[in-house]
């Protein structure tokens, strides 16, 4: 990635990225609208580290239930991004809260998306760890569903995610952007955002949408 995190996620938002993905033929890279961010204000940006989950129905003894969870957590880096794909929308389970919220601060990993619930809100508000889920509530995974593996090809709330893709989240949504076309996605978007501004100024002169629509093309 040649550009760099703090100009991505001050100047990019997820609607120009999309626009830019469909451009370039990737026309499914958006999370479905249940995910939503705890804080609206929160921007969330870095490399995807997928976690998978399966359903179980049972608490079995001498198993815990976490181990491939907190391996993938204690494992991210800084700026990555837990990516845990719980089949979502699910009512089972809350894979996320405050404790891998705090670990993964700790490590300077960028956030979590995940298509589960996500539980200590209050908690995570107060952290501002950037969290985009499906929902809120308050059950645990174990005897629910289970982490089984880390860093395969997973499906999020309907987008294919894989270790090594970029993920942006805004109020607006949650974008996946494929790591093969990451710079192309990146400098196409930077270029439509320039394109954008000079739309708005041109209508804030009183111009119309045709003849500005006409002149940079962007709507």
């Amino acid at each position: 990635m040649t550009f760099p995190r703090e100009e991505i996620t001050a100047k990019l938002y997820t609607a120009v990225l999309s626009d830019v993905l469909d451009e370039l033929g990737y026309r499914n890279q958006a999370m479905r609208s249940f995910i939503r961010p705890l804080d609206e204000g929160s921007v969330l940006f870095g490399r995807v580290r997928t976690g998978l989950y399966m359903p179980v129905y049972e608490v079995r003894p001498d198993h815990n239930p976490y181990a491939i969870e907190m391996a993938l957590v204690d494992d991210l880096e800084p700026g990555d991004i837990a990516v845990f794909a719980c089949d979502g929308p699910t009512e089972r389970i809350a894979p996320w809260g405050e404790l891998l919220s705090t670990r993964a601060q700790y490590l300077k990993a960028g956030g979590c998306v995940t298509d589960g619930l996500v539980r200590d809100v209050a908690a995570i508000r107060k952290m501002r760890f950037p969290v985009f889920a499906g929902g809120i509530g308050p059950l645990d995974s174990k005897g629910r569903g289970e982490m089984v593996a880390m860093d395969v090809p997973v499906q999020c709330a309907g987008v294919e995610a894989s270790t090594g893709d970029l993920i942006f989240g805004d109020v607006d949504g949650v974008i996946v952007i494929p790591h093969e076309i990451a710079d192309q996605a990146l400098a196409a978007a930077f270029a439509k955002v320039s394109d954008e501004t000079n739309t708005r100024d041109a209508l804030l002169e009183g111009q119309s949408l045709t003849e500005v629509f006409g002149r940079f093309g962007v709507l």
